[in-house]
Order: structure tokens, then C-alpha cells, then sequence
């Protein structure tokens, strides 16, 4: 008699299946987790914000409107840019409900793994491809950090610092905030003709005057995606003339994300959130002991199985001893 065939075959596999269990746990947090953090290569999205009482310098009449909806809409679209970056395409749009007021575009290389701008591949600002874009472009790589960042701002064409501000709740789920401030500033290229009369009562012909911008914009951070569920952005700009004297006002308003978008970016988040999570923590954790018993529970099986055999062979020879006794007993023989 032999022990059953699926008995070493039961120890096999579950020492192969424990095997596989470790190595699928030092993989996930190692490998897949860093492929997964990755920002995706391509996308589609938009952040709408909104103003309902703000005031604007109307250019057809020169006048300042007030109590105006605006609104400021960023549309991106992502596309693949070889294996770890992408290619961002990105327009931002200020609008009333019956005429746009501003518009701009640019083209960024984006890191996956740091969330930065790279310079390369005919990024611009608006056609201008002199620009050299850095620091930050939106999302936050995954585990945000809670410190201060630089994050790029095209209309001024530079990366002020966004400075971590502590923490907060969005739509029930734990955020960092941080906050960019950035004082009265010149927007390149933006000086144009407009009405004297603007900065002088009475003055007849044109001035050339360039356009300014203070901006206080507020960012909330789940910080394990790294993903913005929500937004704020103060903005002041005026007109000022070439030489002083004076300046008038062009834009002031207090844009935010609307509620239901802001509740749609914190789920997005709190899925990613786990996902990664999973990967780097709990995976590991629920691996790692399953594969050890798989591994210890194959070989108690292979060794009692070869016990068993042992056993059986030891009991067959005394049995054939016995037979063999009984043969040299018999007369007959």
C-alpha cells in the first residue's frame, strides 16, 4: 500500500500557493503600488468655479458692471508622452452667462510620479514657447506632503510658493489645505491700447495700459491620491498705465468649486484613496500571513505524508516477513 496520490500533490500546491502569496505581497507595495500612484496618462476634465456677485470693466462700454455671475472654467486634456509623463493641454475660460471676457491656453509636460511641470516637448503659455514651466500643475503626487510646494501660475508665468496650511474635512473625508498668495503683479504681455479717459476724466485718445493680478487661491488635498477636491481663488485685477497714474478696475471676484462638483471629486478621491491604501497597507498585511501558513501548512503535509508512507512500508515488510514465516512453517512447501 502506498499513501495517496493526492496527498504530496495537496502539500505541493499549497507550498507553491504560500509562495506566490509573499511574493504577490512584496510586490504590490514595491511595484504596483508606484504604477498605480502614477497621475493617469490620460484624461479628461474641467474645474468649474463660480462667482454670482462679482464685477467686471465691460470693454464695449468701459463701464463697471457689478453683481455679475462669472465664471472661470479650466478644461484639461491629458494624453500619453512617453512611459511616465504626460502631455497636458489646458485652457481656462472667464465668462459671464452672455459673453466670454477671457481667454487663455497652454501646453504642459507633466510628470506622473511628482505631479511637475518638465520642460520639454513644445510646452508654451499662450503661444509663447520661451516659457519654462515648474513646480506643481495641479494634482499633488500621492501621499501629498504636508509642506510647502511651489505650484505655477501661467498668467504670471512663474511658481510661487503654495504654503501647507494644516488640515481640514471636505465632504466628510480628511484634506490638507494649501494656500498661494501672490501680491500685485504685472501679467506679461498684456499691455494693449485702451480709453485715456479711463485713468484722467476728460482726456481724450488712448493710453497703453498693462494688466495686473492679485490672487490669494486655496487648494484642499486628499492626501493620499494627492487629488484637489476642492477649490477657492480671490482674484483683483486692474488696469494700470504705462508710467503710473493711476489704475482702474477690471475683475473683482471670489470664484469657488460648486458643491456638487466638490462632492464628485472628494468620492473620486476616497476611492483612489483606498485603492492605494489596499495596495501599500492592508494588502501586505492580510498577504503575508496567509503565505506563511500556506507555506507551513504544505510542508506539516508533505512531512506527515512521508511519515504515512514510512509507516506503510515499515507495516508491508513486516507483513511479508509474517507471510514468509508462515511459508517456512508449512510441510507442505
Amino acid at each position: 500500500m502506498s499513501a495517496p496520490v493526492g496527498e504530496p500533490r495537496r502539500g505541493t500546491v499549497l507550498v507553491a500557493l504560500g509562495a506566490f502569496l509573499l511574493t504577490l505581497a512584496a510586490l504590490l507595495p514595491l511595484y504596483v503600488y508606484d504604477r498605480v500612484a502614477l497621475l493617469p496618462a490620460s484624461a479628461e476634465f474641467e474645474l468649474r468655479m463660480v462667482d454670482e456677485d462679482a464685477a467686471y470693466l465691460d470693454a464695449a462700454s468701459w463701464s463697471l458692471r457689478e453683481g455679475v455671475e462669472i465664471r472661470r472654467v479650466t478644461r484639461v486634456g491629458a494624453t500619453p508622452h512617453g512611459g511616465d509623463w504626460s502631455a497636458w493641454e489646458m485652457s481656462v475660460d472667464v465668462s459671464t452667462p452672455e459673453r466670454m471676457i477671457d481667454h487663455w491656453s497652454r501646453r504642459v509636460i507633466v510628470d506622473r510620479a511628482s505631479g511637475r511641470a518638465v520642460n520639454c516637448c513644445g510646452e508654451h503659455v499662450n503661444g509663447d514657447r520661451a516659457v519654462r514651466q515648474a513646480g506643481l500643475v495641479l494634482h499633488w503626487p500621492a501621499d501629498a506632503p504636508a509642506e510647502d510646494v511651489t505650484h505655477y501660475d501661467a498668467e504670471i508665468r512663474s511658481a510661487p510658493l503654495l504654503e501647507y496650511d494644516g488640515t481640514d474635512e471636505v465632504a466628510g473625508i480628511p484634506v490638507r489645505r494649501y494656500v498661494q498668495t501672490i501680491g500685485a503683479t504685472q501679467v506679461p504681455d498684456s499691455a494693449r491700447s485702451v480709453p485715456a479717459a479711463l485713468f484722467t476724466a476728460g482726456a481724450g485718445g488712448t493710453a497703453t495700459a498693462a494688466r495686473w493680478v492679485e490672487i490669494t487661491r486655496t487648494y484642499w488635498v486628499e492626501p493620499t491620491s494627492g487629488m484637489v477636491v476642492d477649490a477657492q481663488e480671490s482674484r483683483a485685477e486692474s488696469l494700470r498705465p504705462r508710467g503710473g497714474g493711476g489704475e482702474v478696475g477690471l475683475l473683482s471676484a471670489e470664484f469657488t468649486l460648486s458643491e456638487g462638483q466638490v462632492s464628485t471629486l472628494a468620492e473620486q478621491a476616497r476611492v483612489r484613496a483606498f485603492l492605494l491604501t489596499a495596495l501599500d497597507t492592508w494588502a501586505p498585511w492580510i498577504l503575508v500571513p496567509l503565505g506563511g501558513l500556506a507555506v507551513l501548512a504544505g510542508f506539516a503535509q508533505a512531512w506527515r505524508t512521508r511519515g504515512v508512507a514510512r509507516m506503510r512500508r515499515r507495516d508491508l515488510g513486516e507483513h511479508v516477513d509474517w507471510v514468509d514465516g508462515l511459508g517456512e512453517a508449512d510441510p507442505a512447501r
